[in-house]
């Protein structure tokens, strides 16, 4: 096979919403330096991992790391093309021009929860981690009625911007880009849960060294400034 016609296969992958505007951006950089087409699907986590374990055709999945790693359990991925790309905090957010509670400390955050009419997070890892939070707080039961789970691939920002949440925790990078919403802040240090996303080679690729060199391209540090940019750190480098 020729080289023009490897660069006319695109490579298809799948990933969690919470990558999707860093994936979209460096992908294109990379068909601009490479003539390489890559197409991702970005969908909600729970169905993204579903699908690859289903075994759907993907070349490449980006994921929550410990996502990734039972993938690569379970023969899905390829466990020896494992790379971790960027970490991820979680932010909270109102509707713009809404008051914006202090959330300095983990007490200031806690009682600016017991004080909103809506609280919302998506079915992700940030919202995992907001439901052990609200559970070790004792606050889970007085707060239950006034929970909104956002649906699977639906930004919990724009839930706040329509004013269907008052306050709307997710992963920054899934905040930061929406517009009708003021992103208050990240988690304080405390509280605060940083979430590894990572990428394999799906098993059932056929491109897997195309697969392969794409992924090398996204963990690179030329790679980091778009990671920066959409709320993300790249994940610390052996030296």
């Amino acid at each position: 096979m020729s080289m023009e016609q490897t660069r006319e296969m695109r490579i298809i992958g799948i990933s969690s919403m919470a990558t999707r505007n860093v994936l979209a951006e460096l992908t294109d950089d990379y068909a601009r330096l490479t003539g390489q087409r890559v197409a991702i699907e970005s969908v909600g986590g729970v169905a993204a991992a579903r699908r690859v374990e289903d075994g759907e055709s993907f070349d490449i999945a980006v994921l929550a790391s410990d996502v990734i790693d039972r993938l690569a359990t379970s023969g899905r991925l390829d466990a020896g093309s494992r790379v971790d790309l960027v970490r991820s905090g979680v932010a909270m957010a109102v509707q713009t021009g809404a008051p914006r509670p202090d959330i300095d400390t983990e007490a200031a955050v806690r009682e600016a929860i017991l004080n909103a009419a809506t609280i919302g997070y998506s079915t992700g890892p940030s919202g995992a981690h907001l439901v052990r939070l609200f559970e070790r707080w004792g606050i889970a039961d007085a707060i239950a009625s006034r929970i909104v789970v956002a649906p699977p691939g639906v930004p919990v920002g724009t839930l706040v911007a329509r004013g269907k949440v008052q306050l709307g925790f997710q992963q920054l990078s899934e905040l930061i880009h929406l517009p009708e919403i003021d992103v208050i802040g990240s988690l304080p240090s405390e509280i605060q849960v940083l979430t590894v996303f990572s990428a394999g080679v799906c098993t059932s690729s056929r491109q897997r060294e195309a697969a392969k060199a794409l992924l090398s391209f996204l963990a690179s540090r030329a790679a980091d400034f778009a990671k920066f940019k959409h709320g993300m750190e790249p994940v610390l480098r052996e030296v």
